[in-house]
């Protein structure tokens, strides 16, 4: 049985793929053969989520490529295993060993997420953990040696941000509740605040970690007011549609709402990434990410994210 594009895609949930290369761009990455390692794991994991669910969605989402019979158990576990090699290759190829390393470390995260940590307390803290890793991928090639704290407040954002999505997706069978939306709102806020403070440590005057001193006024080739003002602003418009989408939930925790406020959430993910990205001073990637999520949300209309 061949698979066409847009059964593909279905599989893969494409246009959340969107949100990956933020990952990388926000831990430091300017070379792009991390970002195609990053969505290679990011498709491979869907693709093995659809393989570990496909008896749970069956009864529940007979819709899904599995149960409806357009890909087979062994297409998809095929599939998610050729593209974490993939994934692995590029890492290795553009970053060498210590790329290869943490992308290992992402790969084997996801695997044991996908077959055996979802339905655990350890699920939320092992997908934060894989999109944690994601941006410390980024920090393994092209990035400055004097940011590793600098590039830990970014993991820990994106992390944080990770945790509380993935709590609220649980109820997006059966309805949210207090509990799982309180604890995707604390994320979100968590997430912004490790955001705003990940802005304020690589627009400070010396660079994070004892690195070389910036000249004043001017650091990583954009002017320290400008970075300062888009990534504070992308923070804050970052939490009010992030918000505003769990607050909504909170209020209407049934299935639907919660199911839209987890899929605002994970695209959400993309004016978290730019404001971590301007930061860093790389304006033009930060307008990219913000680009996209308009696009991104088009294009859930017609392949849900979730």
């Amino acid at each position: 049985m061949s698979l066409d594009l847009a059964t593909l895609a279905e599989l893969v949930r494409a246009p959340a793929a969107l949100t990956v290369p933020g990952d990388v761009s926000a831990g430091g990455a300017v070379r792009p053969g991390l970002a195609l390692s990053s969505v290679c794991l990011y498709w491979a994991g869907m693709a093995l989520n659809d393989y570990a669910d496909r008896d749970l969605d069956a009864v529940e989402r007979p819709e899904r490529p599995i149960p409806s019979g357009r890909v087979r158990p062994g297409q998809a576990l095929g599939l998610a295993a050729g593209l974490t090699a993939a994934g692995l290759v590029a890492a290795a190829r553009t970053g060498g060993r210590g790329a290869l390393g943490v992308a290992a470390g992402l790969a084997a995260v996801v695997w044991a997420y996908d077959l055996g940590l979802k339905d655990t307390a350890a699920g939320p803290l092992a997908m934060a953990a894989a999109r944690g890793l994601d941006v410390v991928l980024g920090g393994t090639s092209g990035a400055s040696p004097g940011q590793g704290k600098a590039r830990m407040l970014a993991a820990g954002a994106v992390a944080a941000h990770t945790y509380g999505v993935t709590a609220l997706s649980r109820g997006e069978v059966g309805g949210g509740s207090k509990a799982r939306s309180a604890t995707a709102l604390t994320a979100t806020a968590v997430a912004a605040g490790l955001a705003a403070a990940h802005v304020s440590s690589v627009t400070s005057g010396p660079a994070a970690d004892g690195g070389p001193a910036v000249p004043r006024g001017r650091a990583g080739g954009a002017p320290v007011a400008i970075r300062r003002l888009a990534g504070f602003g992308l923070t804050a418009a970052y939490a009010g549609l992030v918000g505003r989408a769990q607050l909504d939930a909170a209020r209407h925790p049934d299935a639907g709402r919660t199911r839209a406020a987890v899929g605002q959430s994970i695209l959400g993910l993309l004016p978290l990434q730019a404001a971590l990205t301007a930061g860093r001073g790389r304006l033009a990637t930060a307008v990219a990410l913000t680009a996209a999520h308009p696009l991104a949300r088009k294009l859930s209309r017609k392949v849900s994210p979730t």
